[in-house]
């Protein structure tokens, strides 16, 4: 079970956006590959139980992930997926007692993810007041990515995708812009996608910067203000968030916050905890 699963943080309507491993067959230890890394101590392919996994579908070496090389391990969120994917879509039928819809039940879950990992964007755009004038739509993308969720596990295979998912981005990239634009345009700097790999942004202002897809691994945000940054995408690796202020940030996830370091006076957004390995 990864250490990226918050209880007590208000939900805002994503409680099942939220990993259930109690409630999953390890899927994501099944079902993806693994390539031997600073995040991977193996090679596993996909289809191929991890080595670490037990026979009641739980981690062996869960409390020891990171001093064994499986760091990347406490970093990924399915969203919610894993539990949705055993328990609704396969009702409760396993890959191990049923190997008959095992690879079925493996190429089902990255989709079922992705469409999580969308319902989990587009309610925190729902929570947006200087959004409302797109909340129409984004409720209708919203009931059309949970229509998709409850698909019988024969249609996954009709779904696009990857036309779905362009067709979201769009609708938030659209929210992003109308919630930043309160901001002063001098705040509103372009970083989309941008090589700052090991930057020195130690206190820098980044209010509303437009930090999708940025490349921030080993980047040093000491003391940085990401207040209404859009942070969809970033990869936060080893980037030093400590007392950096990242309330109001937008389209973060634990996920995200599980891959960096930081510290007891980082400020998060309410929905999303502290992880477990910062320090205090």
């Amino acid at each position: 079970m990864p250490d990226n699963e918050p209880r007590t943080m208000p939900d805002n309507g994503r409680g099942a956006l939220r990993a259930d491993c109690a409630n999953c067959f390890a899927l994501c230890c099944v079902a993806l590959t693994l390539t031997a890394s600073t995040d991977f101590a193996i090679d596993k392919d996909a289809g191929r139980p991890c080595p670490n996994l037990r026979d009641d579908f739980r981690c062996g070496i869960h409390t020891r992930l990171r001093p064994k090389g499986f760091s990347g391990c406490t970093v990924y969120d399915c969203f919610g997926a894993g539990q949705q994917v055993s328990q609704v879509t396969y009702g409760g039928r396993d890959w191990r007692s049923s190997p008959d819809i095992a690879a079925q039940m493996f190429q089902v879950f990255p989709v079922m993810r992705q469409l999580h990992e969308l319902l989990w964007y587009l309610t925190e755009a729902l929570t947006l007041p200087d959004a409302r004038p797109l909340h129409d739509e984004i409720r209708r993308a919203l009931d059309e990515t949970e229509r998709h969720t409850g698909r019988p596990a024969v249609d996954f295979s009709d779904l696009d995708i990857a036309g779905h998912r362009d067709r979201v981005a769009g609708l938030l990239l659209r929210t992003s812009e109308r919630v930043r634009a309160a901001a002063p345009r001098r705040k509103r700097r372009n970083h989309r996608g941008a090589d700052l790999i090991g930057a020195r942004l130690r206190g820098a202002d980044l209010r509303a910067a437009d930090l999708r897809g940025a490349y921030l691994i080993a980047a040093d945000l000491t003391g940085a203000d990401l207040r209404l940054a859009d942070l969809i995408g970033a990869d936060f690796r080893d980037a030093d968030l400590s007392d950096a202020d990242l309330t109001g940030s937008l389209f973060l996830t634990q996920a995200q916050l599980n891959a960096a370091k930081g510290n007891g006076k980082t400020a998060l957004p309410a929905s999303l905890s502290r992880p477990p390995h910062w320090a205090t």
